[in-house]
């Protein structure tokens, strides 16, 4: 049933990014970027530029809503009377004030074993903090603490929308260049007869398909080494909000805890948004989200933030 749930909503989700940016193509009126005369590359631009950031930003202002029925992030009442639930309220809500954030972000809680938490949501104003039952009942409250102050930074920093823009960016240069090298080497456009163009839009169709694959693989080598950096940002203003010593306690908990995993929690979307991954070790490091638990805990300790 949770596997069934989860197809549908990874197709519904797909379709309603299809349709909008088909009505909004149509809107334009943009015409077709290739055509018997060749790349129109103003249309070519533009249709990049909706397809690679439109989708991300739908992405992004349905975030809250994909982290509850992805994730099954259960939103807690803000006038919870349940201690443990009171006490996590409070000190988001406390961190918020402190990061002097424009509203209080929404708390939710959800179900895995695995000791982790998460900060989402389109605006600074429509935020939501999650943590899962694993850290809030295994962590102490100046480790919790710590956890907290680093998600309530990357809401103060924007780093979702930050992180959004990029790979929207990078989505629109990827499939800008491998379109424009696809043409040159498919012969498309020196093609005279119409069997002749017919085999050459064939080979045209799988260069953009093996640019597309190469280009990214390049381009989220960009993605990975910010989203590292604003690890290394959230960790120092967890810092200023709570000290030091407390941040540093939270991934000291997180890397002992690092062996709790549980595979119906790992969801691709949102593992570059938790507070700590597994580690990799070799080349595949450039292409984590996060940096070792262990390179952070030197920086703060060294006061290299």
């Amino acid at each position: 049933m949770r596997v069934a749930k989860r197809i549908f909503l990874f197709v519904v989700i797909n379709l309603l990014v299809m349709v909008t940016l088909s009505l909004i193509l149509n809107l334009l009126n943009l015409k077709p970027y290739l055509s018997s005369y060749g790349l129109n590359y103003r249309s070519l631009m533009i249709f990049c530029l909706i397809w690679g950031m439109g989708g991300a930003l739908i992405s992004l202002s349905l975030s809250r809503i994909m982290a509850k029925w992805l994730m099954g992030v259960k939103i807690i009442d803000s006038d919870t009377k349940e201690p443990q639930l009171r006490r996590l309220i409070d000190t988001v809500y406390s961190l918020a004030r402190d990061a002097r954030l424009p509203d209080m972000p929404q708390v939710g809680i959800y179900e895995s074993a695995e000791v982790n938490a998460f900060a989402t949501g389109p605006t600074r104003r429509r935020s939501l903090v999650a943590v899962s039952t694993g850290l809030l009942n295994r962590m102490s409250p100046k480790e919790l603490e710590g956890v907290l102050a680093h998600e309530i930074t990357h809401v103060a920093n924007g780093d979702m929308v930050t992180m959004t823009l990029i790979q929207g960016i990078v989505n629109a240069f990827v499939m800008f260049l491998a379109r424009i090298l696809a043409f040159g080497l498919s012969g498309l456009g020196r093609s005279r007869n119409e069997s002749s163009s017919g085999g050459s839009y064939i080979g045209y169709t799988l260069f953009v398909f093996l640019f597309e694959v190469v280009f990214m693989i390049l381009g989220s080598l960009v993605i990975f080494w910010f989203s590292r950096i604003r690890e290394f940002r959230a960790d120092a203003g967890g810092a200023h909000l709570v000290g030091k010593n407390k941040m540093i306690a939270a991934l000291e908990s997180l890397r002992s805890y690092q062996k709790y995993r549980d595979q119906r929690a790992e969801k691709p979307s949102f593992e570059a948004m938790k507070i700590s991954t597994s580690n990799r070790s070799g080349l595949m490091k450039f292409f984590s989200s996060h940096p070792p638990l262990e390179e952070r805990i030197a920086r703060l300790n060294e006061g290299n933030f």
